[in-house]
């Protein structure tokens, strides 16, 4: 509520109490986050766009369609499939073959209502995707540059050694898996499993989506020939683009399940208003 009192450092109250109302995100990141969100749907539906003009992938140099690829999704017969290697999976009704609003059947690898155009264009499907790239990375640069200097990332996602002790980690597991979260002062504070998922994705998985996409463009493979070098060849890097893009949606689900049951309305808000409730102590249970 817009009448709840608001707790900051410098109001009366200096140890925020379970029920207080804090300041909980910048407003920087609170941008970046929403523009993150469009961003991030965007270029997914418009890579799977671009995968459908060739659903094969294949490690190395090269990639056609008399190689072996080591991931395949196509329709043989009345039939689609998923095959990883030697191992097929059939996926009729949803991958390589399935019906689209208009009753028709389609081979496609992936159904119109997840990509971008809602039918098959490899132009447009490029152009959406090259454009939202943009904001993801110049986004990205500029919350990196203002996480650095407002010390965000040293004060908050930096894991101590304490927390980074097999015995910490493995107790912040078991609470996780007990749905038992911090209350009070302690939810401000990001766990030690938080902390190395985000630099995960901020540090690993975001860098290395970007530097494989640049190197599936034949334009900075000449401008920077060394980004053939370190992915191993064009197909590899489309290879690793791809695995590395479904790790970042297996991120979000886990993120927005974790948000459902922490209390979606609160942190919602949170990243909405930057106004955050902090929710009831609970007691702490000894680390095993």
């Amino acid at each position: 509520m817009d009448d709840d009192p608001l707790i900051t450092a410098d109001g009366p109250i200096t140890a925020p109490r379970a029920g207080d109302v804090v300041k909980r995100h910048r407003l920087s990141t609170r941008l970046w986050h929403w523009i993150n969100v469009v961003a991030v749907v965007i270029l997914l539906m418009s890579g799977l766009s671009i995968f459908n003009a060739h659903p094969r992938l294949y490690w190395g140099e090269y990639g056609a369609n008399a190689d072996a690829p080591w991931l395949q999704i196509g329709g043989e017969g009345d039939r689609g499939f998923l095959q990883i290697g030697d191992a097929r999976i059939a996926t009729t009704g949803a991958l390589g073959r399935w019906t689209d609003e208009n009753g028709r059947t389609s081979t496609r690898a992936f159904p119109s209502w997840a990509t971008i155009p809602g039918y098959y264009s490899l132009a447009l499907g490029r152009l959406w995707h090259f454009f939202f790239a943009w904001v993801l990375v110049i986004g990205g640069l500029a919350y990196w540059l203002t996480s650095f200097l407002n010390r965000h990332v040293q004060r908050d996602l930096a894991p101590s050694r304490a927390e980074l002790a097999p015995r910490h980690l493995w107790h912040e597991i078991k609470q996780h898996a007990r749905l038992r979260f911090p209350g009070g002062a302690a939810a401000l504070r990001y766990n030690i499993l938080q902390k190395l998922s985000y630099l995960l994705v901020l540090f690993v998985l975001l860098p290395l989506i970007v530097l494989t996409g640049l190197t599936m463009s034949p334009n900075m493979d000449a401008a920077w020939p060394w980004l053939l070098d370190m992915f191993g060849g064009r197909q590899s890097a489309r290879s690793i683009h791809f695995i590395a893009a479904w790790l970042l949606v297996g991120f979000v689900i886990v993120h927005v399940v974790m948000v459902a049951l922490a209390g979606p309305v609160n942190e919602l808000r949170s990243m909405i208003t930057g106004r955050f409730r902090l929710p009831g102590e609970r007691e702490e249970a000894p680390a095993q």
